[in-house]
């Protein structure tokens, strides 16, 4: 999927100086490396690209739609067909099976749930037998699998991890990081890793189709070690 934007910020009611972004653009086929400290805006500009937040200024196309030109329901109806999203929190609802938290994006948009869609994914990311376990009865990694399993199930164009390392120790962050590149290249989906994690950044240097956008610096470029 192809994103831009161009004179791009977003103000917070009560808050300070807006958050104000580089101007940008991510070619069809290429990742995006989203670098910066906590507080540097990565979680507000993920919000922005999934039309979860509307911008103060200046403009973001998605695939040559502008999301503003959207209506509240026009915009929810696109991530939900568009987008998948793996939150730094995983949100896993506490109360419903794995199986159950998989059918979610369907029933969320009326939709009837799809679990052949399910299991396979399960299948795939190595979730099998854990179809009625609950939240609480899963490994950190476990969950984490759960949560890209669920942003999956509609097959988005493109999905944006936020954070996917943050809780984790350095053999489930390689395997995490992974796991995303393994899913995005068997699906076709464009993938937006948001981090501070160095962690994540030394397998993804040098690599031709990722490029880096570093909110600290200001700067756009190629992700380098």
């Amino acid at each position: 999927m192809s994103i831009q934007w161009s004179g791009l910020s977003h103000h917070y009611a009560g808050g300070g100086s807006p958050v104000v972004f580089p101007d940008f653009s991510l070619p069809t086929g290429r990742h995006l490396l989203l670098r910066g400290p906590s507080g540097s805006g990565k979680s507000t500009l993920l919000a922005l690209i999934a039309g979860l937040l509307t911008p103060s200024a200046g403009r973001i196309q998605m695939a040559g739609t502008e999301l503003s030109t959207l209506s509240a329901r026009q915009r929810d109806a696109w991530r939900g067909a568009q987008l998948g999203f793996v939150p730094q929190r995983l949100h896993l609802s506490a109360s419903l099976s794995v199986l159950d938290n998989l059918a979610l994006p369907f029933i969320s948009a009326g939709l009837p749930p799809q679990p052949e869609r399910a299991l396979a994914l399960m299948q795939q990311l190595g979730l099998q037998g854990l179809a009625a376990r609950l939240p609480h009865q899963l490994s950190v990694g476990q969950a984490q699998r759960v949560a890209l399993a669920r942003a999956l199930m509609r097959q988005p164009a493109l999905l944006l991890a936020d954070e996917p390392s943050a809780s984790l120790d350095d053999a489930h962050a390689q395997q995490v990081l992974h796991l995303l590149l393994e899913v995005a290249a068997a699906q076709g989906v464009s993938l937006i890793l948001a981090t501070h994690d160095g962690r994540l950044v030394q397998p993804l240097a040098g690599r031709a189709d990722w490029s880096l956008l570093d909110l600290a610096a200001g700067r756009a470029g190629e992700v380098q070690a």
